[in-house]
């Protein structure tokens, strides 16, 4: 599992080029993601929602964009140098003040359980020194009925692999490392993700953790897997 000093460290390094560097590599597809996470999170109406691991804030304005005007947003991440990145958008923007950006830490959430209708969490979770212990604490702060939301990068289709894998290793980390400043961070990120479950064995860890209703949709040939659990 990550050390979680560390990958605070790297966060904190790259926080400045974070979003122009994930627009690059995905080449504008990461939006697409989002958008489907977010309209899965839309057609349930929560009324309170934690964003976790929202890093610099881009699903949690998404989500002010999409909900009604009464829904509570929380931004939550142990990175505070990614959250002076979100709280600086939202200076910028005039983006909705009913988002708050708090710190906190996924293994042991600083909020009261029961507390939200709905949590969110995009290519987070993979960086977790427990990825159990997260979900049980997003469980934990879950309402009865409400729901668990996990975007993250999954294992490709078979025969997509070589070429992903490929990508990953040999074509992101020197761009990335030209744009960021920071090559390392993104070596990381393909040792993460070739280390992460695939959709079957992910979706089994969220029924582990008492989610139940699990559901699964492979996105862009399997690159990434939007899981959702309910409590």
């Amino acid at each position: 599992m990550p050390d979680p000093v560390a990958v605070n460290s790297m966060f904190a390094r790259i926080a400045g080029r974070y979003d122009a560097a994930n627009l690059l590599l995905s080449g504008g597809v990461d939006r697409w993601w989002r958008r489907r996470l977010v309209r899965a999170v839309a057609r349930v109406n929560p009324t309170d929602v934690l964003d976790l691991a929202t890093g610099s804030g881009d699903v949690a304005f998404a989500l002010a964009r999409a909900l009604p005007a009464e829904t509570r947003i929380v931004g939550m991440d142990f990175c505070q140098p990614m959250l002076d990145q979100a709280v600086a958008k939202q200076t910028a923007r005039g983006a909705d003040g009913r988002i708050e950006f708090r710190q906190g830490d996924g293994l042991a959430l600083p909020c009261p359980a029961e507390t939200f209708d709905a949590v969110t969490i995009s290519f987070g979770l993979r960086n977790m020194a427990d990825r159990r212990l997260a979900l049980r604490e997003m469980r934990r702060v879950l309402r009865p009925g409400g729901r668990v939301h996990v975007l993250e990068f999954s294992q490709p289709t078979e025969w997509f692999r070589p070429l992903y894998y490929f990508y990953t290793k040999r074509v992101l980390p020197p761009i990335a490392g030209w744009l960021t400043g920071d090559r390392a961070a993104y070596a990381y990120l393909n040792a993460s993700i070739e280390a992460y479950p695939g959709h079957a064995a992910m979706s089994q860890e969220l029924r582990d953790a008492g989610l139940r209703e699990v559901t699964c949709a492979r996105l862009t040939l399997g690159i990434v897997a939007l899981h959702i659990g309910t409590r």
